[in-house]
């Protein structure tokens, strides 16, 4: 898990003895604070609504659609609401399709986020029938959300940039390629993600 420290304190300790550049970066940037999301479809709705604005649009188009539905949002209203209704609220016209989707799913008991399976993979599989949440947003709802300790988001372009980097590869890897690099840091993957991110953050903080 990445959600608490001790557990990702756990993760980063398995990290620190596999591989090198993992124990490099703990040294000289510390470790990374808990990441962690509140379960649940208000999650995911934010992740929709966040798509391509920026972080000022995001938080006011949510609070225009709190404001509107509910706090959280109510399912069943959303599900009902017009095109022209989730426009007012400054959604666009896929965001309405996209948010519909997920209330749909969820209303008709399709899906059950208090009930994903076990297994990382059923889970995204399932996640990724939402419209508008594809692997990345269904990976990153596992691992904060849910506190999964073994999802890997491969397709995160700071973790390949911060990854290759780290392991001084000469370009940065695929999606698939760093799949495979990662087998060895098995269950502890999350982790190995939460770290990457620090790293980069903290190399473009010192820039």
């Amino acid at each position: 898990m990445v959600r608490t420290r001790d557990s990702l304190d756990a993760g980063l300790a398995h990290l620190q003895a596999a591989e090198p550049a993992f124990a490099a970066v703990l040294d000289r940037h510390g470790h990374p604070e808990p990441r962690n999301s509140e379960p649940g479809a208000a999650t995911l709705m934010r992740t929709i609504v966040g798509q391509q604005v920026s972080v000022a649009a995001a938080r006011s188009m949510w609070s225009k659609l709190e404001a509107a539905y509910g706090s959280p949002p109510d399912l069943g209203r959303v599900l009902l609401a017009s095109d022209e209704e989730l426009r007012a609220l400054g959604q666009s016209r896929q965001k309405a399709g996209y948010l519909r989707s997920l209330a749909q799913l969820i209303v008709s008991g399709e899906l059950d986020l208090d009930k994903l399976p076990d297994d990382d993979e059923e889970a995204v599989a399932l996640l990724t029938r939402i419209k508008g949440i594809g692997r990345w947003s269904a990976e990153i709802y596992l691992l904060f959300a849910e506190g999964r300790a073994d999802v890997w988001p491969a397709g995160d372009l700071a973790v390949q940039v911060e990854v290759g980097r780290l392991l001084g590869l000469e370009a940065k890897p695929s999606e698939k390629a760093l799949r495979e690099l990662a087998e060895p840091w098995r269950p502890h993957r999350g982790a190995a993600a939460v770290l990457a991110w620090h790293s980069y953050n903290s190399v473009g903080t010192a820039l």
